[in-house]
């Protein structure tokens, strides 16, 4: 048992550390993107420097590193702990990734992989008022904080209900309250009107 969850906290954490924006930042710029816009790896950033496409590349794959280890854990290992842990781990990799310095994204797509591979009937709806949140504010902060919030909530009830399994909603608090933390500043700018809306922002220099 100990075992099934060193190999899966190990695997998710390597996956989580592969550091996709980064890459796809130095094939189209030829630059760290960590020392333009916002400082981070995650698609948004990829977008506000690099572009739609590299933008595309990176959403598409930051969330299978969240994803992979939660499906090894259920199919393989058949343990809900360990694919939490996993999936867990796979975040931890993102925001502090060992092949990039430390200093990753914020997290918010892979984390979403990991409850794709949890909770795959979650994905659907989760989607759906993210799309509706971005569609009418335009920041893409504000969905990641109210997104996370709320779909953290909605397992930790039902693993009160006992429709999930706990390890599942300890698998959301804890990506509750990181994504929340560390989208701090983003709450500062959105309360004084100046975060940036998706499509807009360019090359500047990181902010912190």
């Amino acid at each position: 048992m100990i075992g099934e969850y060193g190999v899966n906290i190990a695997l998710g954490y390597l996956l989580g550390s592969i550091p996709t924006g980064l890459l796809v930042g130095y094939l189209w710029l030829r630059r760290d993107i960590r020392a333009i816009g916002s400082g981070k790896t995650g698609a948004t950033n990829v977008l506000r420097t690099a572009g739609k496409l590299p933008a595309l590349l990176t959403v598409l794959a930051d969330p299978l590193k969240g994803l992979i280890p939660a499906v090894l854990g259920k199919a393989v290992f058949d343990d809900d702990g360990v694919a939490a842990a996993g999936a867990t781990a796979a975040i931890a990799g993102h925001i502090w990734p060992v092949f990039a310095s430390f200093r990753g994204g914020r997290g918010v797509a892979t984390a979403f992989g990991g409850y794709l591979g949890l909770l795959p009937l979650l994905a659907p709806p989760f989607l759906l008022a993210a799309g509706i949140v971005l569609a009418v504010t335009r920041y893409v902060s504000l969905m990641s904080i109210l997104g996370m919030a709320v779909g953290g909530a909605f397992v930790v009830v039902l693993a009160a209900s006992g429709q999930v399994p706990w390890a599942y909603a300890a698998y959301a608090v804890f990506v509750t309250v990181l994504v929340e933390y560390l989208h701090i500043p983003n709450m500062r700018r959105l309360l004084a009107g100046s975060e940036p809306k998706v499509g807009r922002g360019s090359g500047r220099a990181a902010s912190v």
